[in-house]
């Protein structure tokens, strides 16, 4: 068991839970705010996803970033910011043609992937380490080696650390390479992404799985979606790892009850000290990551 947990907040994602919640924040100014939300109630790292304000569909605007961090900033609460690197990858596959793209394709290059976080220098980014199927259809993620490569190697010139973000055994086998070929700074850092359709199901086995591949020293994260967010915050402390909550992977707080950002922190917070675990701080988690301090 981990005695010592730190809570990330996801706190919009870039699905379509927003035309099921009216609670997920949309514009760069909810957003943020969700983000000091979530921090006052227990989260030392904000996930953040950026949406176009007009639609509600995510978005890779810089400048939406820009704004959302800013406002953050100032709201003088600490808390590690922790942008996403994942908007780009996904790729809609011809039925009777595989070559022809469907129009709902974004694929784009690692280094488009990574242009907001060159721009603002986050604490954190995301890479994810490989490829899966995206639910039921012709939709995949698109994460290759080279890609996974190139992005470690940009993300490092940028003086961010990486969430290596796992969605099957394999992603954690390519990851495990990389670390032990010191393509990271120690510790390196780990999500778990359990219950995302098409990927590894959110379940004590493949949580066990994966904990058993993961690298020495390394410090870990696990998550699961939907009604599965809970019961993984009280398997990933009983495992010895830290946990994530937010509407990017649940919009529940119950059985029909829609949640907050804060709610679910807050409920993820009982459960950790329920287990007998603390809640670690901003400056506590940075220690843990072997991130700078805030100045």
């Amino acid at each position: 068991m981990n005695p010592e947990v730190f809570i990330t907040c996801a706190v919009t994602g870039a699905g379509e839970s927003f035309r099921k919640s009216n609670k997920v924040p949309l514009t760069p100014r909810a957003i943020a705010a969700d983000v000091v939300a979530a921090a006052r109630a227990g989260a030392a790292i904000a996930h953040i996803h950026v949406r176009d304000p007009a639609t509600g569909v995510g978005s890779r605007d810089t400048q939406l970033y820009v704004e959302v961090v800013d406002l953050v900033r100032a709201s003088g609460v600490d808390v590690i910011v922790n942008l996403t690197a994942g908007m780009g990858g996904d790729l809609v596959v011809g039925k009777q043609d595989p070559f022809r793209f469907g129009p709902e394709s974004d694929l784009v290059s690692q280094r488009t992937r990574l242009v907001h976080v060159e721009a603002i220098r986050p604490e954190i980014c995301t890479l994810d380490c490989g490829t899966y199927n995206v639910g039921a259809g012709s939709t995949i993620y698109v994460s290759t080696s080279d890609m996974i490569e190139e992005g470690a190697q940009d993300i490092r010139r940028y003086g961010v650390k990486p969430e290596l973000e796992v969605f099957e055994l394999g992603h954690l086998h390519y990851a495990n390479k990389l670390i032990r070929n010191g393509a990271f700074a120690e510790p390196a850092m780990i999500q778990l992404c359990l219950g995302v359709p098409g990927a590894a199901p959110a379940t004590p086995e493949s949580l066990s799985a994966m904990k058993s591949l993961l690298p020495p020293g390394s410090v870990w994260s696990a998550f699961g979606v939907g009604a599965m967010q809970m019961p993984m915050v009280a398997l990933a402390v009983a495992y010895g790892g830290n946990v994530r909550v937010g509407l990017e992977d649940n919009i529940y707080l119950s059985r029909g009850v829609l949640a907050t950002n804060s709610e679910l922190v807050e409920r993820a917070r009982t459960i950790v000290e329920c287990m007998g675990a603390r809640v670690l701080s901003p400056q506590e988690t940075r220690q843990k990551l072997g991130l700078p301090p805030r100045n």
